[in-house]
């Protein structure tokens, strides 16, 4: 695949797994309790941690044409 083409579907993928991310969080934080360090420490971590899973994703989009895998 282009090196094109795989930044634009990495892009894409970004941007959905953002939307679901965030979703997700938001979803978790209505169930905890309503106190603001607990509000403080989970968005933090939440916010911190969306980017490792997207490490392979990103390797993957800037990897060159006819690199091998390893």
């Amino acid at each position: 695949m282009p090196a094109r083409a795989r930044r634009f579907v990495a892009t894409i993928g970004v941007v959905l797994f953002l939307a679901f991310w965030v979703w997700g969080a938001v979803t978790i934080n209505d169930r905890l309790p309503d106190i603001w360090w607990l509000d403080l420490i989970f968005f933090t971590v939440a916010g911190m941690g969306w980017g490792l899973p997207l490490i392979p994703l990103l390797r993957w989009a800037e990897r060159e044409p006819g690199a091998k895998k390893g």
